[in-house]
């Protein structure tokens, strides 16, 4: 499993390598993310064992562009659309209905999914040159430590991936922030890099209680 610097020639491999089943991991605004190209069960199944995480447990989307958003999502709310246009690209995931063609095995046999812009070259040149959005998980093993750094994705995957793109230390450590957009009043499941009081200046959000389960 070759390690390579994050450029435009390693990218075209990477998306190359998406676009035949295989799984890679890459730098984004957050931390380091690993890709498999959403419609491509196989490919998402492949993730599933490499990261052993558990099949009913959904997986994040990232898309290049908000026109993308057709593809995996459906019934999408305007408070969805203020927010994406006020926090995208950026470190927000909203919950949306999922579209019908999205595998099951991305949403975790459910009928939500968690979709994201990220604010990173890498991440949107594999999907635009894919053609297609990219699972954003975090390139870990289950449980694992939220790697930083391509040489931590190295120790925890060692050679099950086909791709690990370097690109030098996240940028931040800290998560996305989560919003459930499904119901009238978005509701916030994860506070993250967006404070409660910059979500509320583009919409009325439901914060959870401490000891309300989210």
């Amino acid at each position: 499993m070759p390690l390579v610097p994050d450029n435009p020639n390693n990218r075209s491999i990477a998306s190359i390598l998406l676009r035949e089943g295989g799984v890679i991991a890459y730098p984004t605004d957050t931390v380091y993310g690993l890709g498999a190209s959403v419609f491509n069960y196989s490919s998402v199944s492949t993730m599933f064992v490499i990261k052993a995480r558990e099949r009913h447990q959904a997986v994040p989307v990232l898309i290049a562009s908000e026109s993308q958003l057709s593809e995996i999502a459906i019934d999408i709310s305007d408070d969805a659309y203020r927010l994406a246009k006020a926090f995208w690209p950026g470190k927000l995931t909203l919950i949306m209905k999922s579209h019908p063609d999205l595998p099951s095995l991305v949403t975790g046999g459910g009928d939500t999914v968690g979709v994201r812009l990220p604010d990173h070259p890498c991440p949107q040149s594999l999907i635009q040159a894919l053609g297609a959005p990219i699972t954003g998980t975090s390139a870990n093993r289950h449980n694992g430590a939220e790697p930083t750094t391509a040489n931590e994705v190295q120790k925890q995957l060692g050679n099950r991936l086909s791709l690990i793109l370097d690109g030098g230390p996240s940028p931040s450590n800290l998560p996305s922030t989560i919003i459930d957009t499904t119901s009238s009043t978005p509701k916030v499941v994860r506070t993250g890099v967006l404070s409660i009081e910059q979500i509320k200046d583009i919409c009325d959000v439901y914060e959870p209680r401490e000891n309300e389960g989210t």
